[in-house]
């Protein structure tokens, strides 16, 4: 990072406060002592952390009871047969619910209305104590707004939700399973070196169609654990309306994707995943929600506020989506309880969380270059509302499952992100390494290989926060997206498509692409962070990007799709790449450089295009000379041996 720029130190006493505040700031100081002029800073954060958990803790009886929102709010079937309903609507002048059990009625169960803006219902049991609304019937909620408007509306509690047909909206269908799914294993150890499969359910066949859960867990997962992946990241898992946006324009917080099959099926992924000893995250989007009013969260109570800002604060303009208020009391139940519902329903041992920068900004990164300059990262450009509420949820997280890993997404740099709370740091196992995947794609486009910078190269790959854990990869999905290149794409190009057959002679495009694939993924799994990333399907090159079906492209599913198969061909030089993969994971599971120190780097040789470092008791050295080769090549060891 850049040296930070210099701002005027606090008083004695207010640095004294601050440490007597905040319990560990003192190491976070020592660790980083640029950081000293922004103690107050940090002790403001953390004072309104402990504040705001102090205020749960007298007013809903502690963050326990508080994240189990999902038990109260929404639809549930009492012990006696009857149904206990409950909304939070704060703008709405009347509740109802209606669906098929009262044949669409709309007003003939009104909820009645609470304090603090909440409704709720009670619907007696049948005299014949059948189920009042059966399993996988429909339902809405019915809103009076102020104006006299009424707005048909699905819960935003909804645990599940379905398209039927050619409909636009989706249809809340209610989910209460006479068998539901019991899990037979239990969670996996957290990783010593976490290497993470990034996956998406739709796309894993090979097939021109949405693949389901089932697919995933009988044909792919025993792909990922073959390859030595020990940890999955589900995307697209939480429901949203619009395939083509991969999962991020959220419509049902509470609801796992139907278009892949049922919640008992993503439970029995889960679960078949923790049979082979795989970690599984969910990608979670808490930085902003879908548009969507029908069949979303905006608009829920006929206001433009409720779970949003209000006017324009309340609009990501880049994304076209609405905005959290993080400091709303009922915003905080709401997503707490979704991180929670994640864990405890479904398994899942932990979160990527998405958008990271755009929570922690109020400018949210747009047009921001992000210098490394400290100034960056404090003062009133910070959305505490949004870094006090990321703090909460680390803490409920690694409180209710101290094995759980949380990683962020955050291009900003932000110092302490990934430190403990007790330091005054935001509390993330990892963040994402971003400059990484930027600067090979930055190479492969603007230079020749005879040309690239070994120094610049291992600063990239080394430049991160001294014991602020980071998760490396050389491309993900956003490489993988159409108007874009997977590092195999720039490497190799169209002779992709008719050179990579065992009986072709290898050209120089393909010899040299298949080698630096290789190498970048390879130096950037040991010398890159503390932990490895691949998006399924780059690890062998997959030879074609990732479309979404859309009117640009006819609806088309041809290029939304994983071709595995590929890799199956002994007559086809994919194998290579992807047998590659599987030995560099292997490797790192015996040796377990993720978890070693940082690496030391001996040489960054210009003429020789040679890179060496040590990490874990391994010496690592790659010859990214394009024509030269070298025999009896001396580097200096820590420790004397020989090669044998």
């Amino acid at each position: 990072m850049a040296a930070p720029v210099a701002r005027g130190e606090c008083s004695e006493a207010a640095l004294a406060a601050a440490l007597a505040d905040v319990p560990e700031l003192a190491r976070l100081l020592e660790l980083d002592p640029y950081l000293k002029p922004f103690a107050l800073d940090f002790q403001r954060r953390y004072k309104k952390f402990n504040e705001t958990l102090n205020n749960i803790g007298e007013n809903e009886g502690g963050i326990d009871k508080f994240s189990r929102g999902y038990e109260s709010f929404g639809v549930h079937r009492c012990a006696d047969g009857g149904l206990y309903c409950k909304e939070w609507a704060p703008g709405a002048e009347g509740v109802f619910l209606t669906g098929d059990f009262n044949d669409w009625n709309p007003f003939s169960y009104p909820y009645k209305k609470l304090d603090y803006g909440k409704w709720e219902l009670y619907i007696p049991p049948k005299q014949n104590k059948s189920q009042l609304v059966p399993h996988g019937s429909k339902l809405k909620v019915v809103i009076r707004s102020k104006s006299g408007e009424i707005l048909y509306r699905i819960s935003p509690w909804a645990k599940y939700v379905t398209r039927e047909g050619e409909n636009v909206n989706y249809d809340w269908t209610h989910w209460d399973p006479e068998h539901p799914y019991k899990f037979k294993h239990s969670r996996p150890k957290k990783p010593r070196g976490v290497r993470i499969y990034e996956s998406h359910v739709g796309i894993s066949s090979y097939e021109g169609k949405i693949a389901s859960y089932k697919h995933f867990t009988y044909n792919v997962l025993p792909r990922i654990k073959d390859l030595g992946y020990n940890c999955i990241q589900m995307m697209a898992i939480m429901e949203h309306a619009y395939y083509a946006s991969f999962g991020y324009q959220i419509t049902s917080f509470f609801a796992a994707s139907s278009r892949y099959g049922t919640p008992e099926e993503l439970k029995e992924l889960v679960d078949t995943a923790h049979s082979m000893g795989i970690t599984v995250l969910l990608d979670v989007v808490h930085s902003h929600a879908s548009k969507n009013s029908e069949d979303g969260l905006n608009m829920f109570d006929g206001t433009d506020s409720c779970y949003f800002h209000s006017g324009p604060r309340g609009n990501h303009d880049l994304w076209d989506s609405r905005l959290f208020i993080y400091s709303s009391w009922e915003v905080l139940r709401f997503l707490l309880s979704n991180i929670r519902w994640w864990l405890e329903e479904y398994g899942f041992d932990g979160f990527r969380f998405d958008g990271v920068t755009s929570m922690l900004y109020h400018h949210h990164g747009m047009g921001q270059a992000f210098s490394g300059d400290y100034h960056e990262y404090f003062g009133l450009q910070v959305d505490e509302d949004a870094l006090i509420y990321l703090m909460l949820a680390n803490h409920l997280v690694h409180t209710l499952y101290p094995n759980s890993i949380t990683i962020a997404e955050d291009v900003s740099g932000m110092p302490a992100l990934c430190s403990p709370i007790s330091q005054g740091g935001v509390g993330f196992d990892y963040r994402l390494a971003m400059a990484i995947p930027d600067k090979w794609i930055q190479l492969l486009k603007e230079f020749k290989d005879e040309d690239w910078n070994m120094g610049n190269i291992v600063y990239t790959l080394t430049n991160r926060r001294y014991l602020e854990k980071c998760i490396a990869y050389a491309e993900s999905h956003d490489q993988a997206l159409v108007g874009d290149k997977t590092l195999a794409f720039w490497l190799m190009d169209a002779e992709m498509y008719t050179n990579m057959s065992v009986l072709t002679p290898f050209t120089p495009v393909i010899d040299r692409g298949i080698q630096l694939h290789k190498m970048i993924r390879l130096i950037t799994h040991a010398l890159g962070g503390e932990g490895y990333l691949n998006f399924m399907g780059n690890e062998f090159g997959h030879p074609e990007w990732l479309d979404f079906p859309r009117k640009g492209n006819n609806e088309s599913y041809h290029y939304a799709r994983r071709q595995f198969h590929l890799t199956d061909d002994d007559l086809l030089r994919y194998k290579f790449l992807n047998n590659f993969d599987r030995d560099m994971n292997k490797l790192e599971e015996r040796c377990g450089w993720l978890s070693a120190p940082q690496a030391f780097v001996s040489e960054k040789h210009e003429g020789n295009k040679i890179i060496a470092f040590e990490r874990a008791g391994l010496v690592f050295i790659f010859n990214f000379h394009p024509s030269k080769s070298y025999t009896d090549y001396r580097v200096g060891t820590t420790l004397p041996g020989n090669s044998e």
